[in-house]
């Protein structure tokens, strides 16, 4: 029998599809929230634990903005070509441009 688990979450996620840029290879959100971003993307090396930096891609009317991120990848999920990641975010900056 499997009991459920309490929800560790904190912030509200909200399901959106935006570009995600890693070093060398780019992806899309499942969701994001204040803390935290799921995303998909192909040949993820990374695993839990690791710090990664990655910038999330908000379009706007008048331009794009970069959210730049440093988070720490809590698991990962593969998936066909692609993996899935979820990562807490600890630092982050807004960029225009």
């Amino acid at each position: 029998m499997n009991k459920e688990q309490p929800e560790k979450r904190r912030g509200q996620r909200i399901h959106t599809s935006l570009t995600v840029i890693l070093k060398n290879a780019q992806g899309i959100t499942r969701d994001v929230s204040a803390g935290g971003v799921y995303f998909w993307i192909p040949n993820f090396l990374g695993a839990p634990g690791e710090l990664i930096d990655f910038q999330v891609e908000l379009k706007r009317p008048i331009g794009r903005m970069m959210l730049k991120c440093q988070g720490d990848v809590m698991r990962t999920e593969p998936r066909a070509a692609e993996v899935g990641v979820a990562v807490k975010i600890l630092d982050s900056a807004m960029t225009v441009g």
